[in-house]
């Protein structure tokens, strides 16, 4: 550890070290307080499973966590750095060195997006939250004590925990792809930095494709042998970079067939997850977008990751769509995998319906739900009338910023 940390100096040190206070006003002209805030784990008896039954996983995550926040505070404070910055430098400290020999504790992110965190504290607390939600499935999964049919209620308790948050839960309704790759500053992102977006790509891989070993194998030496095997896929992918790595945004029904089908809630908040993911990844890349409006455009899009109601399709339309996207172009499937990774059918970056289209799936977006297009800064032309149902998109309601918090668990932990 102690050549990253030579690295990064401080921005990992302070990460692992302290906790920033998230009620921070944010960096805008029309200065505002955030009133969101951090709520721990679920009080369970599985958790801190992985982390103790598969440890050199879970401390990929902590290097998953540094990645995410390293992007997000280059993108937004040194818009006009060379795109080497980050396809270079920082893409070859993250492979070479942190993933190599990954934080043993997760990163406290607003130690390294510290200005990023100061714009939108909310979109950093949803993603935190989500986060928790990924690690306590684990948790369930990994423990050994527990027979899957118990699996199941502790699972389901632990989503409706965390419900609790309606101003951080993702939707648990499928959102159209329109919502990541329609909008006037979409595609910016994986157009400029395609190593880096693939990096980013070949973590949610991960993140969803480690499901599979742990619910398939039949016994602990079979999962462990599986999350192995898995995690090895990942490095594979970025050996001579970008050529394994997904050329779509891998989406969960294609990579963890298994947990989608038992789980179909949660890889559904998962695929919203990544989703948005991308598109604050694409705003703040985006010139189109303006500084002084990229806080409002983010909380816009927040809204509507949240909501069940706009960009929305069936579940089973999200399910086929994944298919037709063709999980060879999202890096293969996660267990059971050749040697070889399986030839890709399009080119790096493309859309859902470019993908479809290769596939020989050439039936147009499934259909959406309301809708309501942001416009360009600029365009003076009035947006089609959005549906009655559809919530206004510019910032959080009263309700979400205003809500007295949940009685958060009480008597437990974290390990030292």
């Amino acid at each position: 550890m102690t050549g990253c940390m030579r690295r990064v100096g401080p921005a990992i040190a302070g990460a692992l070290a302290i906790g920033l206070a998230t009620s921070v006003a944010t960096e805008t002209a029309a200065a505002q307080w955030s009133t969101t805030f951090e709520q721990h784990y679920f009080a369970d008896q599985s958790n801190w499973a992985f982390r103790n039954t598969y440890p050199a996983a879970d401390r990929l995550f902590n290097a998953f966590d540094y990645g995410h926040a390293i992007l997000y505070e280059r993108l937004y404070t040194r818009p006009n750095d060379p795109t080497s910055a980050l396809e270079e430098r920082e893409y070859d400290f993250i492979t070479k060195k942190l993933l190599v020999r990954p934080p043993r504790l997760p990163l406290e992110e607003a130690a390294i997006e510290v200005q990023y965190a100061k714009l939108v504290p909310e979109a950093k607390q949803m993603f935190e939250w989500a986060h928790v939600l990924h690690r306590q499935v684990y948790d369930v999964l990994a423990d050994e004590k527990v027979p899957l049919e118990q699996k199941d209620a502790r699972i389901a308790r632990i989503l409706a925990y965390y419900k609790t948050r309606p101003d951080l839960a993702f939707s648990s309704v499928p959102k159209t792809m329109d919502l990541m790759e329609g909008e006037y500053y979409a595609l910016e992102f994986r157009k400029r930095y395609p190593k880096f977006n693939g990096l980013i790509w070949s973590y949610h891989w991960l993140q969803v494709g480690l499901y599979e070993p742990l619910m398939k194998a039949e016994s602990l030496e079979a999962r462990r042998a599986g999350v192995q095997a898995t995690s090895r896929r990942f490095f594979q992918m970025l050996e001579n970079a970008p050529q394994n790595m997904p050329r779509v945004m891998p989406m969960t029904p294609a990579i963890a067939p298994t947990f989608t089908a038992r789980y179909p809630e949660i890889a559904t908040i998962f695929d919203n997850l990544h989703g948005m993911h991308d598109v604050i990844s694409d705003i703040l890349a985006s010139a189109k977008v303006p500084r002084n409006r990229k806080r409002d455009v983010i909380l816009g899009v927040a809204e509507r990751y949240r909501d069940s109601t706009s960009y929305v399709m069936s579940r089973q339309e999200w399910i086929e769509m994944s298919g037709m996207m063709g999980n060879n172009n999202m890096g293969g499937p996660a267990v059971d995998f050749t040697p070889e990774f399986p030839p890709p059918t399009v080119e790096r970056g493309a859309t859902m319906a470019e993908a479809m289209k290769a596939m020989g799936h050439d039936h147009g977006t499934p259909s959406a739900g309301p809708q309501a297009p942001t416009a360009a800064p600029g365009d003076t032309t009035s947006p089609p009338a959005a549906a009655p149902r559809e919530p206004a998109p510019a910032t959080p309601s009263p309700d979400s910023t205003s809500a007295k918090p949940p009685t958060p668990s009480a008597g437990h932990v974290h390990p030292q």
